[in-house]
Order: C-alpha cells, then sequence, then structure tokens
C-alpha cells in the first residue's frame, strides 16, 4: 500500500518535527540597579545634625527646610523642621494624616518606630508600596522642643516596578539620617 519511500519520508518529518525545542515566552525580569555604597556626611542645621549620603546635594537649604536631591536616582528627600510649642499633638497628626495622604494610591503602608533614648530621638517612618507620589515619609521629635519631617518624592510619574531599587537605597539612606539625627542643645 504504501512503498518504502512515502514510509521513510512521513517517519522523516514527524522526527524532524518532534526534535525541535520547545518555544516558550521569555520570563519577566527585574532591571539590575546598582548604586554606589554611600559615603557619609555630616549635615548641620541650626537645631539638629545627622549624617547623610554624599551622593546627595544639598538644595533649597533655609533655616527650617532642605532638599537631599539625588540626580542619579531622580529623587529628592525633602526635611523640614518645625518648633514644638505647645503644638505636638497637631504637628504628630499633621505628620501620619500626610504619610496617609498616599494610601489612595498605595499598596501598603508600613510604620516602623524609632526610638533613641539616648539622643531622645523619637518618630516614626512609614514605608509606602505601590505607585504613590511619595515611596516614604518620617518623623522625628524630642517631644519637646524639636519636630523634623520628611518626604520622599521621585521626579517622574510613579511606577513602582520601575523605581522600586532606587526607592529601598533611598529608604536606607533615611533610616541612616533619622538614626545619626541628634539634637543641638
Amino acid at each position: 500500500m504504501y512503498n518504502r519511500l512515502t514510509v521513510g519520508l512521513l517517519i522523516g518529518v514527524f522526527v524532524f518535527m518532534g526534535c525541535k525545542d520547545e518555544l516558550l515566552p521569555k520570563p519577566k525580569a527585574m532591571l539590575r540597579l546598582e548604586y554606589p555604597q554611600p559615603k557619609m556626611g555630616e549635615l548641620q542645621t541650626d537645631h539638629f545634625r545627622f549624617r547623610y549620603n554624599e551622593m546627595a546635594h544639598l538644595k533649597n537649604r533655609t533655616s527650617s527646610s532642605m532638599e537631599l536631591d539625588y540626580p542619579l536616582m531622580k529623587g529628592s528627600i525633602f526635611i523640614n523642621y518645625k518648633r514644638v510649642d505647645d503644638n505636638l499633638e497637631k504637628l504628630l497628626s499633621d505628620a501620619q494624616k500626610l504619610s496617609y495622604e498616599h494610601s489612595i494610591k498605595a499598596d501598603g503602608i508600613s510604620e516602623q518606630p524609632f526610638i533613641n533614648v539616648e539622643d531622645e530621638v523619637y518618630g516614626m517612618f512609614y514605608k509606602v508600596t505601590g505607585d504613590a507620589a511619595s515611596q516614604a515619609q518620617f518623623y522625628v521629635t524630642d517631644s519637646t522642643e524639636h519636630f523634623v519631617t520628611g518626604s520622599l518624592y521621585f521626579y517622574a510619574r510613579p511606577n513602582y516596578d520601575s523605581i522600586y531599587p532606587a526607592a529601598e537605597y533611598l529608604q536606607n539612606d533615611i533610616r541612616k539620617i533619622m538614626e545619626s539625627l541628634s539634637w543641638k542643645k
């Protein structure tokens, strides 16, 4: 019925088709960005001092505010100082309210309390995940005289997947600011 040539040809076609590698789509991958190890310097204001990453450029400094600009990451940490004058509850409320204003776009906000009894620095670090405008907020106070708030913003439309490596790096810088902050007496 079938001659040898036809059978051989059919077997050859099946073997040739069966030996192909299965084509699979490439898996999704994260962009690997590596940033340099921070080189720490000290910054002093009229009311407090702290250590900061020297990669940041100090901009828009006044007696009560400053901006630590990270051009490589297209982001900035904004720091503001206020004096406590029987208004601690309002300052705390405003700082917490500002942090949770990002909950509309955020996937989550985690609170991390900060306590440094030796230097009388008490505060809260808010890590924001998702496509929120700010990826981190913080405040520190001595509860009697000084109150400092800070916010991390990127100068690009928030896309958490894209800014995640830079956000993590700058969140670590914020923690270092909080850990090294001390009040001037």
